[in-house]
C-alpha cells in the first residue's frame, strides 16, 4: 500500500463526524438541569446533567485534538482557542449586558453585589469566586442570576489547559493512546476517592463557628467543603477525564473499520443501561438533604461515587451513539432532541437569569405556571441569540449579514434604519451596563440586612447566664433583665427561634420579650436550651417557640421540647410558613400539641400570616419584611392574652 493511501486512510479514520445522538444527549442533560433549577422537588438530581455535559465535552474536544494531530501532525493552539471563543463568548456577553440592564432597572439594590459575579464570569473564574465567597448553589436569599456560570468556568478552564496536555500526550506517539486512556480513568477514580474522603459528614450550618466540620478555614475565611468539592475544577475534572479517555479508544470512523464494525446493535442495551443509571441518580440524589433533627447534610450518594457513576453512565450512552450502526444514535438524534441540543448552550446560559428575574431570590421554587412562562421567555431569547448572534459569528457571517442590511435597492432605507438601531444598541447597552455596574453601591440582600440589624436585639441566654454566674455584678442581656442575680433568674417572656424570629427580634424586644434566636437553628437545639434552663432553675412565665423552619422535626424532639417546658405556665408554639418538603409534617405535629399539653397555645402562623397587610414578607415568603415584623410581634403578644401598648 502506498504512503498516500495510508495517509488518506488515516485521515479518514481521524475525522470527527457530526453525531446527532450527542445533541440528543445534550438535550436530555439541559432539560434535566432546567427542571432542577426551576424546582428541585421535581427532579432532585437534575443538576447531574452538568456532569453529562462535562463527559460530552471531554469526548468531543479530545476527538478534535487527536484528529487535528493525525491530519496535520500538530495542534494549532491559537486556532483552537479562537474557535472556542467564537463559540462561547458572543452569547455570554449578550446575556451579561441584558442582565445588567435588567438589574439596573428592576433589582437596583442587587447591582453592586452582582459586580463580582460579572467580573468572575467574564474571566471564566465563577466556580472559584463562588467557592471563595460562599455563594454556591446551597446559598439562599440573594438575587444571584449568574450562579450557573460555575460550570462554564470549569469547561473554559479545561479548554485552556487540555490542548497543552494533549500536545504532550500526542508527541509520545499515537500507539500509546490506549495506555493514556487508562491513566485518565485512573486519575478520575482517584479524584472520586479523594472527594469521598473529604466529604463533610457533620451538619452544614451558616458558618465555621456554628458547624466547623462543614468548613475549612483558609486565609481567615470560612470555605464550605460542599461548595469546594462540588464547584472546584480539580474535583469536577472527573467527567472531562472520562470523556477524554473514551475519545482515545473509541473514534467513530475507526469503529466502522475494525472488529466493532457490525456490533452497533449490541451497544443499544448498553445505552439503555447508561441512561437508566443517570436517570435513577437524577431522581434520587441531592447535593445536600435535610435529616430529621439534624439539618442539612451532604448527600453521600453524590460525593461518594455518584458523580463518577454519572460519568460512567454517560460514557455508556456516548459509546452507543458514536457507532453509526447503533439505533441509540438515531433515537436520541431525533429532530426535536437535535434542535434542543443544538441550542443547549443558549438554553443553559439564559434560563437561570430568567428564573431569577421572576423569583428575585435563590432557593425559591417556581410554580408550574411560572415555569411555563419563564421557559417561553427563555426559548425566545435563546432562539434570537442563536440565529442572530451565535451562528453569524461562529460561521463568520457577521460581515455578510451587516452588508445585506446596507445594500441598496428596494427597502434600503428601512434596512439601513435597522442597521443603525443595531449599531446604536450594541454601543449604548454595553456602555450603560458597564457604567451602572461599576458605580452601583454594594448592599446586602434584604434578609441578611434585617438579620444583621437584629443582632443587638437577641441574646445567647446560656452564655449570659454563665457570665452571671462567674460575675455577680453582671446581668443577662436582653430587653428584660432577670429580677435578681443572687438567685436563679426569672424571665417574663422568653422566646426561642431561628432566623424568622431573629429578623423580628427588634419588634419583639419593644414589647419586652427576651429573644434567643439564631440562623439555621434546629428544633432539637431549642429543646436542649429549655432543658438546660430548667436544670439551672431559671423561671419563665411565658415561653414562645418558633422552630422547624430548617428541617424535619421528629415526634421525639417535640416530646422532649414539651417535657422541657412542662413547668412553664404558658407556651406559645408557632407553625411554619416555609415552602419546604417538611413543613406540612412539622405543622401537623405542632397543631397536635394542644391535645396532650394544656399549657400549650398554638399560634397558627401559617394561617395568620395571610392576614398581614403591607410589606410583610421577603421574596422567599419565609422571612419577614418591615410590616411583617410588627405584625408577627403583635400576633405573638395577642396569643398570650395581653393587650398591645397604646402607641404600638
Amino acid at each position: 500500500m502506498s504512503s498516500t493511501s495510508e495517509t488518506s486512510r488515516s485521515s479518514q479514520i481521524s475525522r470527527v463526524p457530526y453525531l446527532p445522538g450527542l445533541d440528543g444527549l445534550r438535550a436530555l442533560a439541559v432539560i434535566a438541569v432546567i427542571i432542577y433549577h426551576a424546582n428541585p422537588a421535581w427532579l432532585p438530581g437534575g443538576y447531574l446533567g452538568v456532569e453529562v455535559f462535562f463527559v460530552i465535552s471531554g469526548y468531543l474536544i479530545t476527538l478534535l485534538l487527536v484528529a487535528e494531530s493525525e491530519r496535520s501532525g500538530a495542534i494549532e493552539l491559537r486556532q483552537f482557542w479562537v474557535r472556542r471563543a467564537r463559540r462561547l463568548l458572543p452569547a455570554l456577553f449578550t446575556m451579561l449586558v441584558l442582565l445588567i440592564f435588567w438589574t439596573a432597572f428592576f433589582e437596583r439594590d442587587a447591582l453592586g453585589k452582582l459586580r463580582g459575579d460579572v467580573l468572575a464570569g467574564v474571566v471564566y473564574g465563577s466556580n472559584w469566586f463562588q467557592v471563595w465567597t460562599g455563594a454556591g448553589y446551597t446559598a439562599v436569599n440573594d438575587f444571584a442570576p449568574l450562579r450557573h456560570l460555575w460550570s462554564l468556568a470549569v469547561e473554559e478552564q479545561f479548554y485552556l489547559v487540555w490542548p497543552l496536555v494533549m500536545l504532550l500526550v500526542l508527541r509520545r506517539g499515537h500507539d500509546r493512546l490506549p495506555r493514556v486512556a487508562m491513566w485518565f480513568v485512573g486519575i478520575a477514580a482517584v479524584i472520586a476517592a479523594v472527594m469521598a474522603a473529604l466529604m463533610p459528614t457533620s451538619p452544614i450550618g451558616a458558618d465555621c463557628a456554628a458547624t466547623p466540620g462543614a468548613y475549612w478555614e483558609i486565609a481567615g475565611r470560612c470555605v464550605s467543603r460542599v461548595d469546594a468539592l462540588y464547584l472546584s475544577t480539580p474535583t469536577r475534572a472527573m467527567g472531562l477525564l472520562l470523556g477524554s479517555a473514551l475519545a482515545l479508544v473509541w473514534r467513530p470512523y475507526a469503529l466502522l473499520r475494525g472488529p466493532m464494525k457490525s456490533k452497533g446493535p449490541l451497544l443499544d442495551p448498553v445505552a439503555i443501561i447508561g441512561l437508566g443509571i443517570v436517570g435513577v441518580l437524577s431522581w434520587k440524589v441531592h447535593i445536600v438533604y435535610s435529616a430529621v433533627d439534624v439539618g442539612d447534610l451532604a448527600d453521600p450518594w453524590l460525593f461518594r461515587g455518584g458523580l463518577f457513576l454519572t460519568g460512567v453512565g454517560s460514557l455508556m450512552v456516548i459509546a452507543a451513539v458514536a457507532h453509526k450502526r447503533a439505533l441509540a444514535g438515531r433515537v436520541l438524534g431525533n429532530p426535536v432532541f437535535r434542535v434542543i441540543g443544538e441550542r443547549s448552550y443558549g438554553l443553559y446560559l439564559f434560563h437561570w437569569p430568567v428564573f431569577q428575574a421572576l423569583r428575585h431570590e435563590t432557593g425559591i421554587a417556581l410554580k408550574p405556571h411560572e415555569f411555563v412562562g419563564a421557559m417561553l421567555v427563555t426559548i425566545a431569547i435563546t432562539e434570537f441569540s442563536y440565529r442572530y448572534i451565535e451562528l453569524p459569528i461562529r460561521e463568520r457571517r457577521l460581515r455578510e449579514s451587516m452588508g445585506a442590511l446596507l445594500r441598496g435597492g428596494p427597502g434600503a432605507l428601512r434596512r439601513r434604519g435597522s442597521f443603525g438601531a443595531i449599531v446604536s444598541a450594541s454601543v449604548v447597552l454595553p456602555l450603560f451596563a458597564g457604567v451602572s455596574l461599576m458605580t452601583a453601591d454594594l448592599k446586602q440582600n434584604d434578609v441578611q440586612a434585617s438579620l444583621d440589624q437584629a443582632e443587638g436585639s437577641v441574646t445567647d441566654v446560656l452564655a449570659d447566664l454563665e457570665t452571671t454566674t462567674s460575675s455577680p455584678d453582671s446581668q443577662p442581656t436582653g430587653s428584660i433583665a432577670p429580677v435578681t442575680t443572687a438567685a436563679p433568674p426569672r424571665y417574663d417572656v422568653f422566646a426561642i427561634g431561628d432566623s424568622v424570629m431573629k429578623g423580628a427580634a427588634p419588634s419583639l424586644a419593644e414589647l419586652g420579650i427576651v429573644v434567643d434566636a439564631q440562623q439555621d437553628r434546629q428544633a432539637r437545639m431549642g429543646a436542649e436550651i429549655f432543658q438546660q434552663l430548667e436544670d439551672l432553675g431559671v423561671t419563665v412565665n411565658v415561653a414562645v417557640v418558633h422552630l422547624g423552619t430548617n428541617g424535619p422535626v421528629s415526634q421525639e424532639t417535640f416530646d422532649f421540647l414539651m417535657e422541657a417546658t412542662s413547668e412553664i405556665p404558658k407556651v406559645i408554639v408557632l407553625t411554619l410558613t416555609a415552602n419546604r418538603d417538611w413543613t406540612a409534617a412539622n405543622n401537623a405535629k405542632i397543631r397536635a400539641l394542644t391535645d396532650t399539653h394544656p399549657n400549650v397555645t398554638v399560634l397558627d402562623w401559617q394561617l395568620v400570616s395571610e392576614l398581614c397587610t403591607g410589606e410583610c414578607f421577603a421574596a422567599d415568603r419565609i422571612h419577614l419584611d418591615r410590616d411583617g415584623m410588627r405584625f408577627y410581634a403583635a400576633e405573638i403578644w395577642k396569643a398570650m392574652g395581653r393587650e398591645l401598648p397604646s402607641d404600638w
